[in-house]
Parts: structure tokens; C-alpha cells; sequence
């Protein structure tokens, strides 16, 4: 059994400095990836996380995992920061099912107060998904309330998949994938109630044609109040989407396509969208990374920036450089992340800044990654790690 360990030992070892060694030959400038946390190391722990991180002031790091738990319906956590380097975990929720919800696969948020809110796919009152609310309290720990269950009245959505957006008076915003009149995916709103409680509100409903359908990503709001997101599906060539739902008088959203993809410019986005300081807009496909500028008049032009994608959402770090991560890929085949920079002539230059091996560091990564004040930058693997279940990461480039 000694032998075993030692050959499992070396095996790791070797895969380390292969990746290492691959590294440096593209790029001379070290990076360094390191292992906060693998999931099921713990009793009743959170198992394959699908979703990205979030961090509060403190630098602590929330997330969830769309299994495990007391009740295997996934959870929401926490990691701590702690000296000397080190991370502690600690479950802030774990999912019942019918109850609350279960399998949450989107990114938190927080608001102004502290609380996080969520959404989880499946589960609820109607099997058809939920909206729930983190409130921290000093002596009891967190306390999670039911926000709205999918599924409860005609025409409602089902199966949100992506996380939400808050605009300053407190509203939530949210896709879901399935639902509506139309049967394919929705945009909602959940407005908070004068005296407690939330009212429910279907913004826009997804046909099966040139609007879009089946949105799996979360929404982005700009400062007008417009919101913009992606469709899997649907357009004028059937390989999804960029819209945008602009609000009327009344309380009626209009939607409009600012872009259909048509396979040979990428196909079927997942993921949400970003912008930059001039008002662009930058997000992947399945087979492209791309940018959407607004022209003078109205209209947008659309320009490819490279011709492979992702399924996790992009960020701008230092100097304008986008980065993201793709699930598989690389070295192994275990996933990457990568960078995007912007080069003199207006082109973009694609590097691969690390390759996941598996067991030691992770594999899968589902999710876009987060990103401190420092420029370390935070994400999950679904798979991998000690447990093979999932991990978090840091990478400083």
C-alpha cells in the first residue's frame, strides 16, 4: 500500500512540473494556481459546484454546490479567510428539496445589507425551481427564506439556471430557462412588497423563433435601467442570441435582438455579458468570443475576437484583458484558463495561462471566475480535487 501512495505521489508530481514546464515555455512571467478547498472532505459537505464565486469586503468567498449537503440538494457556503494563508469552510444552507429548493447551479449576489440571494433550478413547492434569500444574523448564523417558487401560476418560468441582478430599488432580475407562454424561457422580476413578501412579474416570454429561447444566463443592467442577456437557442438562424428589455411607461419591457448568431460567427451562448467603459458589449459562445459595439444612431456591429469559447462567463482585469475559463481543454483535457488581451493594431492575442490536471487541482471548471482587489482572481472546479468533487482556486497571474 506504501508503494501505491509513493507511485500516486510521483505521478502527481510528474503531471505538476509537465504542466509547469509547458508553461513557461509559452510565457516567461510565472503563474501560480493554488487549492483553497476540496469538496467532501468534510461530514454532510457540498459536492460539485457549478457556480462562481462571490467575495465580501473581508475577502471571504461565497458560493454554492449543486450536491451535497445534509440532504444532498446542494448547498451555499462560505470560505474564510484566515492568517497565515489558510481558507476554513463553513455551510451556510443546505438545500431540502420541496422545502427551499434544491440543486442550485448560479452565482450569488449581495445587497446592500449583507444578505445573499440565490436561485436554485429544481425543487420548491411546484418542482419548478426557486428564489431564495441569505440573511446573516451574529448569534444564530444564516437564515434562508423562500422568496418564490416557479411553476405557480399560467405562463410562469421554470428552471432558472442563472443567478440574478439587483438594480438600486431593490428588484430582482432573472432568466429562466424554461417556461413562459411559449414554453421556452422567460425574464422575470421579483419586486419586494411594501411590509414583507415579493410579487412575481414575467417581463418577457421566449418564443421558438426569432426573439431567442431557453436564456441560461443572468442578466446585466445598465445605468438607464435597460437590461441584456443571451438565448441559448432561437434568432434568425436558430443558434441563439444577444437581446436587450428596455422598460416603458406603464410597466411593460420591450425586447429587442441586438444580435443573432448564425453558426459561422459562434453558436448557442450560455453565459452572461460585460461591459466595458465605452458601452461595448463582450461575452463567449460555444465557439467564439465576441464583441458587440453600439453604433452612433443606433444598432450594433458585432467583431469576433477568437474563434474558439467557453461556457463561463468573462471578466476585465488589469489593462483591459478579459479572462475566463473553458470546462475542458487543455494539457489533460481538464480545462483551462485563459487571457484575452487587446494588441496595438486592435487585434486579440488568446493565451492559456494554466491547464487543471484533475485530482490535484481540480477538473471541469463550469463557472467564470472572480476577481480581488489585488488581481487574484477565484473560481470552482466541478470535478476533482482530493475527493474528486469539486474544488476552489486561486490563480495569480
Amino acid at each position: 500500500m506504501q508503494a501505491n501512495r509513493l507511485s500516486a505521489t510521483f505521478i502527481a508530481t510528474l503531471a505538476i512540473l509537465t504542466v509547469l514546464l509547458l508553461a513557461t515555455s509559452t510565457r516567461a512571467v510565472a503563474q501560480e494556481e493554488k487549492l483553497l478547498y476540496s469538496f467532501g472532505t468534510a461530514r454532510m459537505d457540498g459536492a460539485y459546484p457549478q457556480a462562481g464565486l462571490i467575495l465580501d469586503n473581508a475577502g471571504n468567498l461565497y458560493g454554492t454546490t449543486s450536491g451535497g449537503g445534509a440532504y444532498n440538494e446542494g448547498t451555499v457556503f462560505e470560505l474564510m479567510r484566515r492568517a497565515g494563508g489558510h481558507w476554513t469552510e463553513r455551510i451556510l444552507h443546505s438545500f431540502k428539496g420541496g422545502a427551499d429548493g434544491s440543486h442550485p447551479s448560479a452565482n450569488l449576489i449581495f445587497d446592500a445589507g449583507g444578505n445573499l440571494y440565490g436561485t436554485t433550478y429544481a425543487g420548491g413547492v411546484h418542482a419548478s425551481g426557486t428564489v431564495f434569500e441569505l440573511t446573516p444574523d451574529a448569534t444564530t448564523g444564516w437564515t434562508e427564506k423562500l422568496l418564490y417558487a416557479f411553476g405557480s401560476h399560467s405562463g410562469d418560468g421554470t428552471s432558472p439556471s442563472a443567478g440574478l441582478t439587483l438594480d438600486g430599488s431593490g428588484n430582482l432580475y432573472g432568466t429562466t430557462y424554461q417556461g413562459g407562454t411559449d414554453s421556452s424561457g422567460t425574464v422575470f422580476e421579483l419586486i419586494p412588497k411594501v411590509g414583507g413578501g415579493w410579487s412575481e412579474k414575467v417581463l418577457h416570454s421566449f418564443g421558438q423563433g426569432k426573439d431567442g429561447s431557453s436564456p441560461y444566463a443572468s442578466l446585466i443592467i445598465d445605468a438607464a435601467g435597460n437590461l441584456y442577456g443571451t438565448a441559448f437557442y432561437g434568432g434568425a438562424d436558430g443558434f441563439g442570441t444577444v437581446f436587450e428589455l428596455t422598460p416603458k411607461a406603464g410597466g411593460k419591457w420591450v425586447e429587442k435582438v441586438l444580435h443573432s448568431f448564425n453558426g459561422k460567427d459562434g453558436k448557442n451562448p450560455s453565459a452572461s455579458l460585460v461591459f466595458d467603459a465605452s458601452g461595448s458589449l463582450y461575452g463567449p459562445t460555444e465557439e467564439s468570443i465576441f464583441e458587440l459595439m453600439p453604433k452612433t444612431g443606433g444598432g450594433w456591429t458585432e467583431k469576433v475576437l477568437h474563434n474558439s469559447g467557453t461556457e463561463t462567463n468573462l471578466i476585465f482585469g488589469d489593462g483591459g484583458k478579459l479572462y475566463g475559463t473553458t470546462p475542458y481543454g487543455g494539457t489533460t483535457g481538464n480545462g483551462t484558463l485563459f487571457e484575452l488581451s487587446r494588441k496595438a493594431d486592435g487585434k486579440w492575442t488568446y493565451l492559456v495561462l494554466y491547464s487543471f490536471i484533475g485530482s490535484v487541482d481540480g477538473a471541469n471548471p463550469f463557472a467564470g471566475l472572480a476577481l480581488d482587489a489585488s488581481g487574484n482572481m477565484y473560481g470552482t472546479t466541478y470535478e476533482g480535487g482530493g475527493d474528486l468533487q469539486g474544488t476552489v482556486f486561486e490563480f495569480t497571474p
